[in-house]
């Protein structure tokens, strides 16, 4: 039977890898991720979690470790946050282009200077070409429901790609809910072991991790580019498969909320989306057709979902905790894209908030929805709760 306790989303996302059964874990310490290995080196110490549990130097070791693991075929798990996911770098694209289905928790920090130990979200979508799927939870659930989906996923043999799932830092990280954990049997029911032949093995020795040259660099490249949009199905149906034995789904790639009639649509990602959701129901009740779109993969990004989502809209808006300094928010791009894409001409805003931390309030998504329905601003992007004025 699966048990309720009243869990942070560190804590939360522990207990989803205790039950996924690493054989290799491999971490180093930074706030506000530092709960989850230190619960999961506990875990290890009273064998309730059968691992091997490395404390390593750094987050750059954090992650090589973890490749080597993975390369003799042991399933794997690390952690890290901000400039750690920064000290990381070099790395991500080593485990993504050698197909190692690595899963890492990321706790979104604000990234420096200024120095800053709240979260935003810039940490991981500055890593958005480094060939990881990036997934972003909403509640401590979630993130201990994804904590399992994602091996289910990153093992997947059409997809074999690592897995980044993030967390907003102290907003879930360090807040605590009631949280259904499945029981082993029923993690066990719905992740297989993991079996691989993408491994170093005596016995059937191959190249891997290999250097390859013009003539075939590319191709490799684009069949890393077919999983990563195989992942968009492979989701679906973890998503399902997760939902017949442990009774939890989340839809997908996206989720919707009051979208099929909406006239105003706000895209979100991570946990600012509960809140999100309160607004539209206060809209709804005033009359006005808010709606909202939960963005819940990244990398691969659902732009076709989305803009099939939208409907009729009338204007849509991208509300982020990011900014490409001199560009725009990068969500914003990747959803503008999506349009583009599908021939699909909406009005369209950038709504940039949140950074290093900052609240976001109900009355500041609530101005979002109006500035979509009024659409008076003839700058598409806007920053919500500056204490300084532009200029």
């Amino acid at each position: 039977m699966s048990d309720k306790r009243f869990l942070s989303g560190d804590e939360a996302f522990a207990e989803g890898i205790r039950l996924a059964r690493p054989q290799v874990i491999s971490a180093y310490p930074i706030t506000p991720q530092t709960i989850v290995v230190e619960e999961l080196a506990s875990m290890v110490e009273r064998q309730s979690l059968k691992s091997e549990f490395i404390h390593v130097e750094s987050e750059h070791s954090a992650l090589s470790c973890a490749i080597g693991a993975s390369s003799v075929g042991a399933r794997t798990f690390t952690a890290t946050s901000s400039q750690g996911l920064l000290y990381m770098a070099e790395c991500l694209p080593y485990a993504a282009g050698g197909r190692f289905p690595i899963v890492m928790m990321n706790a979104n920090r604000s990234t420096a200077l200024p120095w800053n130990i709240y979260g935003d979200q810039r940490d991981s979508i500055s890593q958005l070409d480094s060939g990881w799927i990036q997934i972003y939870v909403e509640d401590a659930q979630e993130a201990l429901d994804m904590a399992l989906q994602s091996y289910y996923i990153a093992e997947h043999k059409g997809v074999s790609v690592p897995v980044m799932v993030n967390l907003d830092g102290f907003i879930l990280t360090h807040t605590y809910e009631a949280v259904e954990i499945p029981s082993i049997e029923e993690a066990d029911a719905f992740l297989p072991p993991y079996v691989t032949d993408n491994k170093m093995d005596l016995e059937q020795p191959k190249n891997m991790a290999f250097t390859v040259g013009p003539n075939l660099n590319m191709e490799f490249h684009i069949k890393h580019h077919e999983a990563m949009l195989t992942a968009l199905d492979v989701l679906n149906e973890s998503d399902q498969r997760y939902g017949k034995v442990v009774g939890r789904r989340y839809g997908g790639a996206i989720g919707t909320y009051h979208t099929e009639d909406a006239e105003y649509v706000l895209i979100t990602l991570g946990s600012i989306t509960g809140m999100a959701r309160n607004v539209v129901d206060d809209l709804r009740a005033s009359g006005v057709k808010a709606g909202l779109i939960k963005l819940r993969m990244v990398r691969p990004f659902p732009g076709d979902q989305i803009v099939k989502a939208l409907g009729l809209a009338k204007a849509v808006g991208t509300l982020e905790k990011d900014i490409s300094f001199g560009a725009e928010g990068t969500i914003y791009t990747n959803v503008n894209s999506a349009f583009l894409k599908n021939k699909r001409v909406i009005p369209s805003y950038n709504f940039i908030g949140g950074l290093g931390g900052r609240d976001i309030t109900k009355e500041q998504l609530t101005e979002c929805f109006y500035k979509l329905r009024e659409q008076k601003e003839a700058e598409p992007i806007q920053y919500i709760g500056l204490a300084i004025k532009e200029g």
